[in-house]
């Protein structure tokens, strides 16, 4: 792509805890010549900002709400309880939902786990981020379940987080709206896949790019000494006139 094709940027949304780092630098590396915008959003807006087109792509929390989204899950979250270090939990290595049935579990409006069912003991509001909720769990009110990237995005010296082995698990994927997928979506699926330069995608791109296929290597030519007769057998070599 060059001149007025060339877009003038890749725009990737991200949700919180979602961590883009590498596949950003890989791109640095491999298109310098299209930025790659990264735009911050909430777990809640994202699906709809892809769907609106706000963004070329989007690493997000999957939903049961797919409509109009391509999606390729890349991996899934371990969830954890986030409690205070003098907590009674913190005193295990692993807890289960039945452990937490006399806590109160507090449930922020931006929780990407999708409950059905909240164990424990409701909390009267439910806080409004998981922020405000961490802040709530270090004043001691409640406890917290959450995907272990937010609990190290919200770390604090005060507050420690287990593993809840039974607890519904969110998945991190990337998304991209319905229809025909762009060049550079499909360049960007080849990076989070881990797909090379050098990979049978990657050398059509560059052909696609540069009108040029790539180069062959270059064949031997057969050595024409070895059909020439040796002496002292039958037939005798031609003498030069």
């Amino acid at each position: 792509m060059t001149g007025a094709d060339q877009p003038s940027a890749f725009r990737l949304a991200y949700v919180p805890g979602a961590t883009p780092a590498k596949w950003v630098r890989i791109w640095g590396e491999r298109h310098p010549e299209v930025p790659l915008d990264l735009v911050a959003v909430t777990a809640a807006e994202a699906a709809d900002v892809v769907r609106e087109g706000g963004v070329d792509a989007a690493l997000l929390r999957l939903s049961d709400d797919r409509e109009g989204l391509h999606a390729i899950p890349l991996y899934t979250e371990t969830t954890v309880v986030v409690v205070p270090k003098d907590h009674l939990v913190a005193a295990a290595d692993e807890v289960s939902i039945a452990d937490l049935a006399d806590e109160l579990v507090l449930h922020p409006l931006d929780d990407s786990l999708g409950w059905d069912h909240l164990p424990g003991k409701p909390a009267l509001e439910r806080p409004e981020t998981t922020g405000d909720a961490i802040e709530l769990v270090a004043a001691g009110v409640g406890v917290l379940m959450v995907p272990q990237s937010l609990a190290r995005l919200h770390h604090r010296r005060d507050l420690t987080y287990r593993p809840v082995e039974d607890a519904p698990q969110s998945r991190v994927a990337l998304s991209w709206p319905e229809g025909e997928t762009s060049d550079l979506v499909e360049q960007f699926i080849g990076i989070v896949r881990g797909r090379t330069v050098n990979s049978t995608r990657g050398r059509q791109e560059t052909q696609a790019k540069t009108g040029k296929a790539p180069a062959k290597k270059k064949q031997r030519e057969p050595d024409r000494r070895r059909n020439v007769p040796k002496s002292g057998g039958r037939g005798k070599p031609r003498r030069r006139r």
